[in-house]
């Protein structure tokens, strides 16, 4: 029996570009506009029954979203936490805070524990139990350069070399997770990285700088049976 997975990323709440203020609820109308979206994927989570959701970073657009924007999002995942369908948080560019030692914007949930919620702020593999049975998720959330590389090492460095470095740092991250999967049981690579060559939309306007990129060859690791 294969499993269900709902994927998807880059939700970005609080865009509100081309918006108004809603005369009935106060909120911006593209705000109105996300939560709609986002109520279409949760829907069809619920009425498919579908095993896991893996949402793969950036759940607002500012990595210091206002309490409507958190509490909104927070009705969505807790509609799919209470009908048993666990979910997959992991920590993206815009959810990272600006200093190191704050909290990002979705570890609530895991200080919470909130049933059938699990967050990822660092590498790591996680064994799931799903409705159609376990499912293992190597997690790569985006990772700090100054988590990758020391300041020394990159002091007298360019920015291709160092990608180059970090390209070289995140591909042995994943080479190492990989050899803690159990084959016997379906693998996932869930990651928020740029990957060079990749076709983008509008979140292309949404980049904080300039960003370290990862090689397809980088992630297409044998052991991943979805990616």
């Amino acid at each position: 029996m294969g499993l269900k997975i709902l994927h998807f990323a880059d939700l970005h709440l609080g865009v509100e570009t081309y918006g108004h203020i809603d005369p009935t609820t106060g909120l911006s109308s593209r705000l109105l506009d996300f939560l709609k979206a986002l109520d279409r994927v949760v829907d069809y989570v619920i009425e498919n029954k579908v095993d896991l959701v893996l949402f793969c970073g950036d759940a607002y657009k500012s990595r210091e979203p206002t309490q409507t924007q958190q509490r909104e999002f927070a009705k969505r995942i807790n509609r799919l936490s209470t009908s048993g369908i666990p979910i997959f948080l992991l920590i993206g560019n815009h959810d990272l805070p600006n200093a190191i030692g704050k909290a990002t914007t979705t570890e609530i949930f895991d200080t919470l524990t909130v049933k059938n919620v699990y967050v990822s702020n660092h590498p790591e593999v996680y064994r799931i139990t799903t409705a159609s049975g376990e499912v293992q998720v190597v997690s790569l959330p985006w990772l700090r350069r100054s988590a990758l590389l020391a300041r020394e090492e990159s002091k007298n460095l360019t920015f291709d070399q160092i990608n180059q470095r970090l390209q070289q740092v995140m591909t042995d991250v994943i080479a190492a997770k990989a050899k803690e999967l159990d084959p016997k049981v379906p693998a996932i690579l869930a990651a928020h990285v740029w990957v060079t060559g990749a076709q983008v939309g509008s979140e292309s306007s949404m980049t904080i700088g300039q960003e370290h990129a990862l090689l397809v060859s980088n992630v297409s690791h044998p052991a991943f049976d979805y990616i």
